[in-house]
């Protein structure tokens, strides 16, 4: 049997381009347990699927390591 998977979608601040969605999916998919990141620029929406559950304190800090932030929940 195969590990639950979780997804949650959070707003990103301050991507504008390419490669800022790039840096940020780079730093992301570093995390234990990511196993997909989907980055959409024109919303600045970040999706973010994992076993299990990934706090958004870990997802916060692996987003500003890329030099960016989430917005407020």
């Amino acid at each position: 049997m195969s590990e639950p998977t979780s997804t949650s979608t959070y707003k990103v601040i301050g991507m504008a381009c390419h490669n800022c969605a790039a840096t940020v999916t780079e730093e992301v998919e570093l995390l234990d347990g990511v196993t997909a990141v989907t980055v959409d620029i024109a919303s600045g929406s970040l999706t973010v699927t994992s076993h299990g559950n990934l706090s958004p304190a870990t997802v916060r800090t692996a987003v500003e390591e890329a030099g960016y932030e989430l917005a407020a929940p």
